[in-house]
């Protein structure tokens, strides 16, 4: 007989009374489970298992939130929203000068504040000379580091388009090799033979040689014993495809200047760069093993691009920069899942040289999140600050001459006998990310603080500002966030500039 129906049939069968039984000695069941299990809960195999109790089910414990509408209100993002400028806007024989500022008036209030020691002040005032020299000679480069926050170049974008309207820049700086992350500032396709590498999670480089990103692409395997590499000799070819995207900021839709990183090129590479389908470029890359740039410079904003390469045994493409000629340079390094604490397993070396290529003088560092579910005590929380302080320390000694800003965690909540509440040590590990930060004279700008503190995440949920995991910011969220941070930023600029 068929099973289903045979089990028609059986329900057919069931008399009312039946369920209404199943249904008493289940609930009879579950009240003795409910009165037996401690208020702590049962420990089972480091899980901790919990049950509601009477009490708890006929007087729910109260939703927790908080009033933020005062610092919302107060937050204007429409200056930035930029969408119906002209996409195609080319900047016609450029002669160096694609980047220009246009400046504006900035204020010495704002709604928070960059945490600062004194040699942390003293730190950021030498950034300020610098930025302000940026759209006159040098370019410099902000490197913003973080979790899956910032993923998609979310808040980074709307910093980079007020940093480089501000001051100058354009384009949106460090790309990826192999970008897996949705974003709207460029668009990226590769050929299925590229893999990704990473030092924050998934495969890794045997040589560590990931440079600035943190992450390269290769399209062969990597071979660091010679007899191997010498032993391939089937060229094969991998392709990148570059172009803006016309939804990103206008700053980053334009840039006429591109550089290919790329390092581990043993054997001969030759590359071809198309532009538009036509091809402009084609050259070999230096066969040396050493890390290498090689640049391109267009009249106009550069297109659509796409890189050929063809060798026996990949290099190692560290990525791109999509750049304009002056100016601030803002680049979004998402580590989905990284506490980043990784600064240790990178290639020393090569994170110098290429820091110093590349001119940075800040880096904001926006960690601290995916640490918040498994801090079981306060002293777990400064254990992780500790290690994050000696990940600050490493890139002091990377580039000396660089100011360092902490963006720590957003509130979280966790759903706890049912209601969203902040997740209990996530406060204690804000105090001691800001005293590491504090210590090594870092700047620390305290996100959680500018959403509203404690139990403020269930309001930016309501108000759709951060999704339904209660953890990540919506777009429009992230937004509201990034100007909070860019006017603190801006709040210390124009502090220092009224006091020359």
């Amino acid at each position: 007989m068929n099973v289903f129906l045979w089990l028609e049939l059986k329900m057919k069968s069931y008399k009312p009374f039946h369920v209404f039984l199943f249904t008493l000695v289940v609930f009879v069941i579950l009240s003795g489970v409910s009165f037996s299990v401690p208020k702590e809960g049962w420990d089972l195999g480091g899980w901790n298992l919990r049950f509601l109790s009477w009490n708890k089910a006929l007087d729910p414990k109260p939703k927790k939130s908080k009033d933020i509408s005062r610092f919302i209100t107060q937050v204007d993002t429409a200056m930035v929203d930029d969408s119906n400028v002209d996409t195609l806007m080319k900047h016609q024989n450029s002669k160096g000068s694609m980047g220009k500022p246009k400046g504006g008036k900035l204020v010495t209030e704002s709604a928070t504040q960059i945490y600062l020691s004194d040699a942390g002040l003293g730190k950021l005032h030498e950034f300020f000379e610098k930025l302000d020299n940026a759209a006159k000679g040098k370019k410099i480069r902000i490197l913003h580091y973080g979790d899956s926050q910032i993923e998609g170049d979310r808040m980074t974008a709307y910093v980079r388009q007020r940093i480089q309207e501000q001051f100058g820049g354009n384009g949106p700086g460090l790309i990826p090799t192999v970008n897996v992350y949705n974003t709207n500032s460029f668009k990226q396709t590769y050929s299925p033979n590229f893999q990704r590498y990473t030092v924050f999670g998934g495969s890794k480089l045997k040589s560590r040689r990931y440079g600035a990103l943190g992450s390269a692409g290769r399209f062969t395997a990597e071979y660091l014993d010679s007899a191997q590499r010498a032993a391939k000799t089937n060229i094969e070819e991998g392709w990148i495809e570059i172009e803006p995207s016309r939804s990103a900021y206008s700053r980053a839709r334009n840039y006429n200047n591109v550089n290919l990183y790329y390092t581990s090129c043993f054997k001969p590479c030759g590359v071809k760069v198309y532009q538009n389908g036509n091809l402009i470029h084609e050259d070999s890359l230096q066969q040396d093993g050493k890390y290498h740039i090689l640049p391109l410079s267009f009249d106009n904003s550069a297109g659509k691009l796409r890189y050929v390469f063809s060798s026996a045994v990949s290099p190692t493409i560290l990525g791109f920069s999509l750049e304009g000629d002056i100016g601030v340079q803002v680049d979004n390094i998402a580590m989905r899942g990284s506490s980043g604490t990784f600064f240790g397993n990178l290639d020393q070396s090569l994170m110098s040289k290429m820091y110093q290529d590349l001119n940075v003088e800040l880096v904001i560092m926006q960690f601290g999140g995916n640490s918040v579910p498994y801090l079981k005590d306060s002293t777990a929380a400064r254990n992780y600050a500790r290690q994050f302080k000696g990940q600050l320390q490493t890139i002091k000694k990377l580039r000396p001459s660089a100011m360092i800003i902490v963006i720590g965690p957003s509130d979280m909540s966790r759903l706890y006998e049912g209601a969203y509440e902040t997740y209990p040590y996530l406060p204690a590990l804000v105090r001691a990310m800001k005293k590491s930060a504090n210590d090594v004279g870092a700047g620390y700008w305290d996100l959680y603080e500018a959403m509203g503190g404690m139990n403020s995440m269930p309001s930016w949920v309501e108000r759709g500002l951060a999704g339904n995991d209660y953890i990540h910011f919506s777009n429009r969220g992230a937004s509201i966030a990034s100007q909070l941070f860019y006017e603190a930023f801006a709040a210390e600029y124009a502090k220092w500039k009224t006091a020359l």
